[in-house]
């Protein structure tokens, strides 16, 4: 069920993540469901890199998640689940798979960036396994990441770094 995003599946994706910024409407959010998802070009060095899974149960992927390196771990720059696809256990595999892709390159944990206060963000991550990261903690590139949240208005709701 999780596998590598194929070249023809990007575009795809963007839908994939508008669809799944929606449900921030409902908590007041408007702004991050009128959010650009990354842009074909944006996600093409993460596929062709193999830091691109998708769940795909019935073959068209319905969530997927990118990664990076930052600060010498893995970083989980992205991952978005369609709302009909959601409690199915999907976001957890996709970290999985991260996870399993950042130890098999000697990464000694995963990062993220993510809302406090929202149940699908920080709650959720907690309950696989993830804490907060203090901003002492933070290295030189996951402190450059918070920076271009907060210009981009991020900071307008709670957020934190976390890492597992």
């Amino acid at each position: 069920m999780i596998r590598l995003a194929r070249a023809a599946e990007l575009a795809a994706l963007r839908e994939l993540e508008r669809a799944a910024g929606t449900p921030f409407r409902d908590v007041g959010m408007a702004e991050i469901a009128d959010d650009e998802p990354f842009t074909v070009a944006q996600l093409r060095p993460y596929q062709e890199d193999g830091r691109c899974w998708v769940a795909a149960p019935s073959g068209a992927p319905v969530a997927y998640l990118v990664a990076d390196v930052v600060d010498g771990n893995g970083h989980v720059e992205q991952v978005s689940v369609l709302p009909s696809h959601a409690h199915r256990g999907l976001g957890r595999q996709l970290i999985d798979a991260a996870g399993a892709w950042a130890a098999s390159r000697g990464l000694p944990a995963l990062t993220l960036t993510t809302f406090r206060d929202v149940p699908w963000n920080a709650p959720y991550y907690a309950r696989l396994g993830f804490r907060e990261l203090p901003p002492a903690a933070w290295g030189p590139e996951l402190r450059a990441i918070r920076a271009h949240e907060a210009a981009h208005g991020l900071d307008r709701w709670p957020r934190v770094a976390m890492i597992r």
